[in-house]
């Protein structure tokens, strides 16, 4: 952890919510004139698209599986590294995946590849990262020793399995079994090294449906925010204003002495009200150490 150069990481699988995150932080950055660098956790991927269908292939000829959840296909190595060096010195190298036609545009690469790494802006306030490793700890590396403020966001188990079926089948054209098949090799990995860094966040917030999700796998539409709450749980209540969040989240009320629930409608919201003040201390405390 870094007073001069701080880190804030958001982690939580793809769909989970994570970018109406982004864009609270990215409001809370902007009212703050705070300048960060945005560090995505697909740029920490082992292997591009094509490499990395060829490695899930192999990986089953040989009876396992390989997924984008499991360490063995990111360069956790790498992002530790920079989470090290960006912390003691506000330096250290990224790049960026190129997700689609737009950004190979951009880039001037092919969709699915990985630009050149770069030396981050050395005049940066401070580090936001945004994937799937932001509080993984292994054998071998232990990313969050490094992080100021951890985030997690996570859907309930089915309502994940809802937004992937959704999406997978109607943006990339996949059947609905072989998506289901998806979600069964990747679970191992989902169990053993997502889950467990959701204990190491310091806020947690997961959405929660209001109807009848109890068959996933036959939901014809993702149910709306108007249609679900968020628990937000802090895991030490007393950095927490309950009074002043519960006065300006109108609907919202305790559940436990460290949750909190809030209409789902109001998630971006409850996101800056809450993170707010702890950036601001993080800025104060920058400023002060000089």
């Amino acid at each position: 952890m870094s007073v001069s150069h701080p880190i804030i990481a958001v982690t939580g699988s793809s769909g989970a919510g994570t970018s109406t995150v982004k864009h609270a932080f990215e409001d809370i950055f902007r009212r703050g004139g705070i300048k960060p660098v945005v560090v995505e956790g697909d740029s920490f991927h082992r292997f591009n698209r094509d490499e990395m269908h060829e490695a899930v292939e192999r990986a089953e000829e040989k009876g396992s599986a390989l997924t984008h959840f499991s360490p063995e296909a990111n360069r956790l190595d790498r992002l530790e590294s920079l989470f090290q060096t960006y912390s003691e010195t506000g330096q250290g190298v990224k790049r960026h995946y190129v997700h689609d036609e737009d950004e190979a545009i951009k880039y001037g690469q092919a969709v699915g590849t990985f630009t050149p790494w770069q030396e981050v802006d050395s005049d940066s306030d401070l580090l936001f990262y945004e994937g799937l490793h932001g509080a993984i700890v292994t054998d071998k590396v232990n990313i969050p020793q490094f992080v100021d403020l951890l985030i997690g966001v996570v859907p309930v188990i089915n309502l994940e399995w809802i937004q992937k079926v959704k999406r997978d089948c109607t943006n990339r054209g996949y059947s609905q079994e072989a998506v289901v098949d998806i979600i069964l090799k990747r679970m191992p990995d989902y169990i053993h090294h997502i889950t467990p860094q959701f204990s190491r966040t310091h806020i947690n917030f997961q959405r929660v449906p209001l109807i009848d999700t109890s068959n996933p796998f036959m939901m014809r539409e993702i149910p709306t925010p108007d249609e679900s709450l968020v628990v937000i749980r802090f895991k030490d209540p007393k950095q927490a204003d309950f009074p002043y969040y519960l006065s300006m989240l109108k609907g919202s009320f305790m559940s436990r002495p460290n949750n909190m629930v809030v209409p789902a409608v109001k998630m971006g919201l409850a996101m800056e009200i809450i993170m707010t003040p702890f950036i601001e201390e993080m800025m104060v405390r920058k400023r002060q150490r000089g």
